[in-house]
């Protein structure tokens, strides 16, 4: 039978014994008593962690022992990883240079795919980036960054952006039009 089992029945039977537990008052003030609810005030023990990597019997010896994760002479580097996450992300949407997209899934911000490439002036920018030509003036640039051109010419200002290629969602999206609206009236 479980601890808890027999702890249960033997406060049953204090109970059907009729005998009368102590009743417990903490007189202290509600500041003075010590909180055991909240987790962040308990002080925790740290392993170092040269000590942690010394360890014969932990999880990260197994990993080693095993050639996993990290451990793994053939598995990609995180970069590796994420370079060829955002190549198949771009190809599973089907983003090509020419063709009508849309960013973020707002539909003030529609235009046409320019530029599928790197962009070394975006700093930790390492992998391919989609260069966008917006229908309206509110991008960020001209085509381009920090004076190197990607596409377009000088005086489009505010109708380019370079953004990662989850943000960008191709279709049959057309041209906005914002005097068709007045057209209306």
């Amino acid at each position: 039978m479980a601890y808890t089992q027999i702890h249960d029945i033997w406060i049953q039977e204090l109970i059907e014994a009729d005998i009368p537990f102590p009743q417990v008052t903490d007189t202290r003030p509600p500041g003075a008593r010590p909180n055991y609810t909240d987790a962040s005030q308990v002080t925790k023990f740290e392993l170092p962690t040269e000590q942690y990597e010394n360890l014969t019997d932990s999880v990260l010896a197994w990993k080693k022992k095993q050639k996993l994760g990290r451990f793994d002479p053939n598995a990609p580097t995180l970069v590796e990883a994420k370079l060829r996450a955002i190549d198949t992300e771009i190809k599973n949407r089907g983003i090509e240079v020419g063709k009508r997209c849309r960013v973020g899934g707002e539909d003030e911000k529609r235009g046409e795919v320019m530029y599928v490439g790197d962009v070394e002036e975006i700093p930790g920018g390492t992998g391919k980036w989609i260069g966008i030509k917006l229908d309206e003036p509110v991008g960020r640039n001209d085509g381009s960054l920090a004076g190197k051109r990607y596409w377009g010419k000088e005086g489009d200002p505010k109708h380019g952006v370079f953004v990662r290629p989850e943000r960008v969602e191709v279709g049959d999206w057309p041209v906005l039009d914002d005097l068709e609206e007045l057209e209306e009236l």
